[in-house]
């Protein structure tokens, strides 16, 4: 037989109190004393009462003191990415100085319908896998804060990938080079390939494509033409990924001089996988990456790369939600020049 739910109603009767002094041993403490609300405490978990409907308290309020963190892809996926888990970082110990939660949120979920009556608003990092969760978003009453992408008329943190991967590019590249790109969900494939003539993703609103055009913009002001045979697309910033591409491009004849990676991941894959068959870096190659995770600092030779802060990304996305922040920002990023160009 299903036992019914107690109601706020039913726990004040059995206990001869009334409803408000049971809500108050719940949520206003400092309006019992201390040894009358631990005896309310006690008496409702002997009943198994565990407190008023939280639901309807947030809906009664209009506040729950829960941001949700609308991720780019899958929850597993994005704590994996050592940029996404410092950024989620950044966001969590912001918000929890000034006493709010934080709800992880899949950018592959159908909808934000399901939580968007218990949260006081969102952060939505990187444009969502599903699509249509930036329609939701766009017409939300909630406050929302995008990172890395823009939703027209919404506040954003961005940082300018086009310029740092052009300055990057710039100082790694030299006039005569062969150059190769690793990409980032360039196209629509689950696997690593070379883009050749396949038709290119989001390319108004991807990073990743800010980034190629930075990479174009440098290498055309050095004479130099990369064709789409020599970028690979990755489907995701991953070890596996990269290690495929890695072993094509270092097993091509000619090899390239340089290969232009929009991730640190990518990157110290290729580096290992280079070292792994005696090519020397950055004598007989040149390898960039994009993020300045802390790995990168570590390596050795020490990656080149585009450090963006990614905790305070973090932060700054938090405090502007916070703030009630309307505008855009671009947040600056740091030309790490090390030892791989």
């Amino acid at each position: 037989m299903k036992k019914t739910k107690l109601t706020l109603k039913d726990v004040a009767l059995q206990l001869g109190v009334s409803t408000a002094t049971i809500s108050n041993a719940f949520n206003r403490p400092d309006q019992l004393s201390k040894a009358k609300r631990e005896e309310i405490l006690s008496q409702c978990q002997k009943i198994g009462y565990t407190g008023p409907n939280k639901a309807a308290q947030i809906l009664r309020k209009g506040t729950s003191n829960i941001v949700a963190l609308v991720l780019a892809d899958s929850i597993s996926y994005m704590v994996r990415d050592p940029v996404a888990s410092k950024f989620i970082q950044g966001v969590s110990e912001k918000l929890q100085k000034h006493g709010k939660h934080l709800l992880l949120y899949a950018g592959d979920s159908e909808t934000i319908l399901d939580v968007v009556d218990f949260v006081d608003g969102f952060i939505c990092y990187g444009a969502p896998r599903n699509t249509h969760l930036i329609s939701e978003l766009s017409t939300s009453s909630k406050p929302v804060v995008t990172v890395d992408f823009d939703i027209e008329g919404k506040p954003a943190i961005n940082i300018d990938n086009e310029k740092g991967a052009y300055e990057v590019a710039s100082h790694a590249l030299k006039t005569g080079d062969n150059v190769a790109i690793f990409g980032l969900r360039l196209i629509d494939s689950p696997s690593t390939c070379r883009i050749y003539d396949n038709p290119l993703l989001d390319v108004e609103s991807s990073i990743s494509h800010r980034r190629l055009d930075g990479y174009i913009r440098a290498a055309q002001e050095k004479g130099i033409d990369i064709s789409n045979e020599k970028i690979w697309h990755l489907p995701e910033s991953d070890r596996h990924f990269a290690r495929q591409a890695a072993k094509e491009v270092l097993g091509s004849v000619p090899r390239p001089d340089v290969v232009l990676c929009m991730s640190d991941v990518i990157a110290l894959e290729l580096l290992q996988q280079a070292t792994d068959l005696g090519i020397k870096v950055p004598e007989e190659l040149r390898i960039t990456g994009f993020d300045g995770i802390d790995e990168a600092d570590r390596s050795r030779p020490r990656l080149t790369t585009v450090c963006q802060a990614s905790d305070t990304k973090g932060a700054e996305a938090a405090k502007a939600l916070l703030n009630g922040v309307e505008d855009k920002r671009i947040l600056p990023f740091e030309l790490n020049i090390r030892e791989t160009v």
